[in-house]
């Protein structure tokens, strides 16, 4: 199942909580009403999650009902994609932990670029603030005074249930699904900050600098999340492809080692860390760098899902 947080571009409504059936993505809440049931589906991706498995078996059973009775149902239940704006699967966690360095191949890019000052022997992570984050096909805004501007494809797990001292092979019991977020990064603020030791980066916190989405993907639809292959393209070339299982630390390690000391409660997110390929490791990195104009796509082959987005110059 593939859930969304998206409105209407039609109007100027509240963000409603959708699931994709088939091109077309279904309201719950509405599809719910419509179905005269009992109003079991909230009103945001949170407070679904929050409800752990009884939620999203209604959100399923929901599915089931809308895909049977489709022809019947009243309009707004149904809307086509390219009618709907797409929002942050969970534009209002509570915690967005990216992990750091997780990578064996960025990590030697990182290195080679004086990027990172020593190599972790646990995970580490920064804050993602929320109002950095931005939907699948939205416009990003590259501020005047960055000229590096780096993409960074990266696997998220999104929590389902409170989570405080679990134990690594009970992990993926507190995993509700998984999506995608493009970390961008300005890459010459990020070289002073790891300079100045600085434990808060702002090269990844700029309006706009954490594009998620579109969905996320329950873990029933997913085989194996350390065998999926991640990929990068800009204006259509592809300028990266990596598996998952390159990962030093794993989401068990993550969610054991975060949650010692930091209660996790449903939708909270974990980024695990941007693969090797990013522009900053490559010797034509001046060239790669992504610019206004440039239209970026974050992907995963299986279970496909693509992120894209648009750079743009700042508004003046």
């Amino acid at each position: 199942m593939r859930l969304a947080t998206y409105s209407l571009k039609s109007e100027a409504a509240l963000p409603r909580l959708g699931a994709l059936l088939g091109n077309q993505m279904l309201d719950l809440y509405a599809c719910e009403c419509a179905m005269g049931g009992r109003n079991m589906i909230p009103g945001s991706m949170k407070q679904l999650l929050a409800l752990g498995k009884p939620g999203l078996d209604r959100a399923r059973m929901l599915l089931d009902y809308a895909q049977a009775h489709a022809p019947k149902l009243v309009p707004g239940v149904l809307s086509d994609l390219d009618a709907i704006h797409f929002l942050p699967p969970v534009p209002d966690a509570e915690k967005f932990l990216c992990v750091g360095k997780n990578y064996r191949t960025h990590l030697e890019e990182l290195k080679r670029n004086d990027l990172i000052r020593e190599t972790p022997n646990e995970p580490t992570g920064f804050i993602k603030l929320n109002s950095c984050l931005t939907g699948h096909d939205t416009a990003v805004a590259r501020p005047a005074t960055v000229t590096h501007l780096d993409y960074e494809p990266e696997l998220v797990f999104v929590i389902g249930k409170h989570a405080y001292g679990v134990k690594k092979q009970d992990a993926f019991d507190y995993v509700a699904g998984i999506t995608i977020l493009n970390d961008l990064t300005c890459r010459d603020t990020q070289k002073k900050e790891v300079a100045s030791g600085s434990r808060f980066w702002t090269s990844k916190n700029a309006p706009g600098f954490g594009p998620l989405g579109p969905y996320i993907i329950t873990m029933d639809e997913v085989a194996d999340p350390y065998d999926i292959w991640v990929t990068c393209s800009v204006n259509g070339e592809q300028r990266m492809r990596v598996n998952t299982c390159d990962q030093i630390w794993k989401l068990p390690d993550i969610i054991e080692h975060f949650s010692r000391l930091i209660p996790l409660e449903p939708g909270d997110m974990f980024s695990t860390g941007a693969p090797g390929g990013v522009a900053v490791g490559k010797a034509n990195a001046e060239a790669l760098y992504i610019k206004p104009g440039d239209v970026v796509e974050c992907a995963f082959e299986k279970p496909a899902m693509t992120l894209r987005n648009r750079i743009v110059a700042p508004a003046l």
